[in-house]
């Protein structure tokens, strides 16, 4: 009835024309039984007008709404006055009224903020739709065992995704591909077949070293045409273990020694020369290779490695895995499409894209993320591949800035069959076909290591906008900072990384997210003793104040011993806490700044340190009740952020496998690693012969003739 008075006056004037008081009494009644006249509505003229017809509330129990619909305008009016007097609200003589309430002024809320690559700023995040969040992250190329720069990348965002997830209680759908068609793949599934087909002829040691001899001079080659300086180095360190290796051998050889010792130094130069063999064997030998089922045993094999290692890390598996080798038919449909729109040609066999077609277009513009990159050829090159920058394959495209969609398979390499002839997918080509079909035309999040940006992302932003013909198919682009070694630059193609396997033999995983947490994700990491050693005392720090307060709770006390008077020792200490919670949840609002919180954290367990020591100067027991709800808050962040991976009520578990893993090793087939900076100790594959490692000096040495 509470209203304006223009939508409710033709109720009462039909119910006020009503000559019978006794009738018009229940037509008011009935009316009243459908409106709300107490709960924040205003007085209407109408409400007035009505409430004037009466004198008293009605004294028959069944007019309950008119009842109490009178009174409350008693309230409010006083006593009915008399026709054509305006209402007013009066103060109550002699009678209380509730007085009028504000509701408190508030702070503004912390929204959170991410880093965006695509505007390098923080950016407000608003997902698409509502509180889903459909991200895609871009997974391991499997043709080698996981290293420390993976672990980089996905640790980081699986921490970013926990805390989405279990903090800011978004609904997120991650997605990641597994690549098991690539060159790198390519290359080494042969490199390991004819290396392993070589063994199995077991060479005679004056062939080996002709071999070796013929190998080192394509390699020398190449050591010469190699400008950048940590390749060259690393190049030259194999030629002169290879160098090393060979003496031996020929002083053995010339001195006609014994089977038995020539033998050993026949192994010691096959461990040492793997690489170098193998990359010869290729050149020559690579185009003949016709068992198309090597190319996908390798990644399988290395796929099954890599999720073995992300559990081991309490990494979450995805919500969907794509693999390249799944989605070809789709990848075929997306390369068509993007020729169809007009971004794309056929050339030789292979479909390429035209960078500027689609840059001359009104609606898209190329390098978002990097346009300062655009026309770097080095980059552009080694996104397109060893195996796909030879002369002529670069004279297929109308611009050196064009990047491959589809290439025509050369003998040797795995292919499926297409509208352009038999071949196989890009690089590039194989995430935007695979999230574009599951996350559609945008989605809201796409992540990868810094060095992805350009061209790769670069380019998958390209393809995907034409084939959408849209201008947003990513919100935000997310890059996690890059890892180094000891400050050196980690590189597998360097050789210079250690593989997570190595990595869990030294730390726990939660020890190395403890590391991860303690630095921005999107800055460099310098994985190295010193940042290990700060992981493993903030883990003790933490550690011995969860068994502080055990210890505290372990006290026998009775059910309401456990509620304890407050005195300014505990108000201060609470004050503490809840300043700290609101430091942390700013912090995380700040692009996921875990490093900020991991400092808050010690500093709020410090200040419960003081606490607990103060009480026990003065030989008082500390507020248990107090103590265990910042050391539950404290196990329900680190729990968050995948630090405390068991069923721990308050803690870390004692005993449990973040803090001593058992490494499992599977058996199974695969391909052996080509690194000759390690024999890795996992398996290898079937029917590869393993060479035990020795030195030059297990060499038997070599007698005087």
């Amino acid at each position: 009835m509470a209203g304006s008075s223009g939508q409710q006056a033709p109720d009462y004037r039909s119910i006020l024309s009503i000559s019978d008081e006794a009738a018009r009494a229940q037509a008011l009644n009935e009316h009243l039984s459908t409106r709300s006249y107490v709960q924040g509505y205003s007085l209407s003229q109408a409400d007035v007008d009505a409430f004037r017809q009466l004198s008293t509330p009605p004294a028959d129990p069944q007019l309950f709404h008119v009842a109490r619909w009178f009174r409350h305008i008693e309230a409010l009016l006083g006593s009915p006055c008399g026709k054509g007097q305006p209402y007013r609200l009066q103060a109550s003589k002699g009678r209380r009224v509730q007085p009028q309430w504000s509701p408190p002024a508030g702070t503004q809320p912390c929204r959170l903020h991410l880093y965006n690559s695509l505007t390098r700023n923080k950016e407000v995040f608003i997902p698409q739709d509502g509180k889903k969040v459909t991200w895609y992250c871009c997974g391991p190329t499997v043709y080698d065992a996981s290293h420390m720069g993976h672990a980089r990348s996905y640790i980081s965002f699986d921490i970013l995704r926990r805390v989405l997830k279990d903090y800011f209680k978004f609904d997120v759908f991650y997605c990641m591909n597994i690549t098991d068609i690539d060159d790198k793949i390519i290359k080494r599934a042969r490199q390991n077949y004819l290396f392993e087909q070589y063994l199995e002829k077991r060479p005679e040691a004056a062939q080996l070293l002709e071999d070796v001899q013929a190998a080192l001079k394509p390699f020398s080659v190449k050591l010469n045409e190699t400008t950048d300086p940590d390749k060259k180095q690393m190049l030259e360190r194999i030629q002169h273990e290879v160098q090393l290796a060979t003496e031996p051998l020929e002083k053995a050889v010339q001195s006609r020694l014994t089977g038995e010792e020539v033998n050993s130094c026949v192994e010691v130069l096959l461990e040492e020369a793997k690489d170098l063999l193998s990359d010869w064997l290729d050149s020559t030998l690579g185009s003949d290779v016709t068992d198309n089922s090597i190319f996908s045993k390798l990644p399988k094999f290395w796929e099954g490695e890599f999720h073995r290692d992300m559990e081991a890390l309490n990494v979450l598996p995805p919500d969907v895995l794509t693999r390249v080798s799944e989605y070809v038919p789709e990848i075929v449909n997306f390369v068509q499409k993007i020729v169809d729109n007009g971004y794309g040609y056929v050339s030789n066999g292979s479909v390429y894209f035209d960078t500027a077609k689609f840059a001359s277009s009104e609606k898209h513009s190329y390098g978002k993320l990097v346009p300062e990159a655009v026309g770097d050829q080095k980059a552009l090159q080694e996104g397109e591949g060893d195996l796909s920058i030879s002369a002529d394959r670069l004279s297929e495209k109308r611009s050196p800035n064009d990047f491959a969609l589809w290439k025509a398979s050369k003998p040797g390499e795995p292919s499926w069959p297409c509208p352009w002839g038999k071949g196989r997918p890009g690089w590039h080509i194989e995430c935007s076909a695979m999230a574009g079909t599951l996350l559609g035309a945008s989605m809201d999040i796409h992540g990868g290591g810094f060095d992805l940006r350009f061209p790769h992302h670069d380019n998958e932003l390209a393809q995907s906008e034409a084939y959408f013909e849209n201008d947003y198919w990513v919100r935000y682009f997310l890059h996690t900072g890059h890892l180094t070694i000891a400050g050196c630059k980690m590189s597998k193609s360097l050789k210079n990384f250690i593989t997570i396997k190595d990595a869990l033999k030294k730390h726990s995983a939660r020890q190395l997210r403890l590391a991860f947490l303690m630095h921005s994700w999107k800055d460099t990491l310098d994985y190295s003793s010193n940042t290990m050693e700060s992981a493993l005392q903030y883990e003790k720090f933490l550690n011995e104040f969860f068994l502080n307060v055990k210890d505290i709770l372990r006290a026998p006390v009775d059910i309401t011993g456990q509620f304890e008077k407050w005195g300014e020792e505990e108000a201060e200490l609470n004050k503490n806490f809840y300043d700290k919670k609101t430091a942390i949840h700013e912090a995380l609002c700040d692009n996921v700044d875990t490093r900020t919180v991991m400092e808050e954290m010690r500093a709020l367990v410090s200040q419960c340190n003081l606490y607990m020591a103060a009480r026990k100067a003065v030989r008082k027991r500390p507020n248990r009740a107090l103590l265990e709800n910042i050391a539950l808050y404290l196990t329900h962040m680190l729990k968050i952020f995948g630090a405390i991976e068991e069923e721990s009520s308050l803690g870390f578990p004692v005993g449990g496998s973040g803090t001593s893993l058992n490494i499992r090793r599977k058996h199974g087939p695969g391909a052996a690693s080509l690194s000759i900076a390690r024999v890795h100790s996992h398996a290898l594959p079937s029917g590869v012969i393993r060479i035990p490692r020795r030195s030059a000096e297990d060499c038997p040495r070599a007698k005087s003739p």
